[in-house]
């Protein structure tokens, strides 16, 4: 499969996912350890690829959605922001509030009881 439909399938088939430098209890770089921190501080489950373990994504997600910088997340199939962004999203409610409704309709559980 061509790296853009890697790249496209992964953020279609998971509600919530975060292009990140590392893992999110791993994180290679500061702001992908505060964007991935914010996402986990909403309580609900979501997708990351660790970059820098695929050359092949590290070279061409910038192009994807022409957004130049890592990490990159997408709620709902759209491309919400670097770190900064989802930092705002996160201090103003509106990140959980996106998170929750992704994947309300992608028909998966929301909640406390979702974590693992």
């Amino acid at each position: 499969m061509d790296v853009m439909d890697r790249i496209k399938s992964a953020v279609e088939e998971n509600p919530v996912i975060i292009f990140m430098k590392g893992s999110p209890k791993l994180p290679q770089c500061g702001f992908s350890s505060r964007a991935a921190q914010a996402l986990m501080s909403c309580g609900e489950e979501f997708a990351y690829v660790d970059i820098i373990q695929d050359g092949e994504i590290f070279q061409n997600l910038p192009r994807f959605a022409d957004w130049p910088t890592f990490p990159q997340i997408y709620v709902d199939g759209e491309l919400i922001g670097g770190c900064d962004i989802t930092l705002e999203m996160f201090e103003s409610g509106e990140l959980a509030t996106a998170i929750v409704a992704a994947r309300t309709k992608a028909g998966l559980p929301t909640g406390e009881s979702d974590k693992s």
